[in-house]
């Protein structure tokens, strides 16, 4: 355990002591605030609508769930998907290519410590990017009545569904000692699993269900629906589990052939 916060700790000032995490937070911010503005925007107009017609077709409902807040969190979903690149791709690339790697197969570190210190570091940067984005919902809160219990349960998905990136993006850049083609290979592998259900269509064979589940989108829109799944806690949770074992394989190959 002090093996990883050890590594921990290293990754954390390395990204934190340079300008890189800073950089991806606050364009992760300005985006996700954009979108935020932008459907506030959308949903006032909305609201202004209907209260005309209101007048002369009675009571028309709104919902700040459908025009709002559900949007919102597929938005950072997406942006996540686009960032999560950025965030692994150095983890095990950089260390590779600058030869650092090797003094850290010499430190007494299990590949198991080093491997949860650099993601746990990845998911702490997570962490840290969606944290000042709770703000917007007490923006909501503030006008008009906020439902945190679906909020938390879309930051929960939200946050698992990080985590698996990050567990894919370590996995990749153990593979590498080149970061673009770390991230590029993260990109495309995580893209895939996005877009999986979208060759479903309106199919419901056995093969369509199969890539339905396996879609990593399919399983974040119950989250921020207030709705926590089983099946879905056991999708995010397997996939972290299965890729950060592959990333484990990996490194364990690399000290072997070091």
């Amino acid at each position: 355990m002090r093996g990883a916060l050890a590594v921990f700790t290293r990754e954390l000032r390395s990204w934190f002591y340079s300008p890189i995490a800073y950089s991806i937070v606050a364009i992760f911010l300005l985006v996700t605030g954009y979108f935020f503005y932008a459907g506030i925007a959308m949903y006032s107009v909305a609201s202004l609508e209907m209260s005309r017609l209101s007048q002369f077709m009675g009571p028309q409902e709104l919902s700040l769930d459908d025009q709002v807040i559900r949007p919102l969190f597929g938005d950072m979903g997406v942006i996540l998907l686009m960032m999560a690149p950025l965030i692994t791709m150095r983890l095990f690339a950089e260390e590779k290519k600058t030869g650092s790697i090797e003094m850290l197969f010499t430190w007494p570190l299990t590949d198991r410590q080093v491997l949860a210190g650099k993601y746990l570091a990845a998911v702490t940067v997570l962490f840290v990017m969606l944290a000042p984005t709770v703000s917007y919902f007490g923006f909501i809160a503030i006008n008009s009545q906020a439902p945190w219990g679906q909020i938390g349960a879309g930051y929960l998905g939200l946050l698992l569904m990080g985590a698996s990136f990050m567990a894919l993006g370590v996995f990749v850049s153990t593979l590498t000692e080149n970061q673009v083609v770390a991230g590029a290979i993260t990109f495309g592998a995580l893209l895939i699993f996005w877009v999986m259900a979208w060759a479903v269509g309106r199919d419901t064979g056995a093969f369509a269900t199969v890539l339905q589940y396996l879609s990593i989108l399919e399983h974040l829109d119950p989250f921020t629906k207030g709705v926590i799944d089983t099946k879905d806690l056991v999708y995010y949770l397997s996939f972290i589990f299965l890729f950060l074992f592959f990333a484990l394989r990996s490194l364990e190959s690399n000290r072997w052939r070091g």
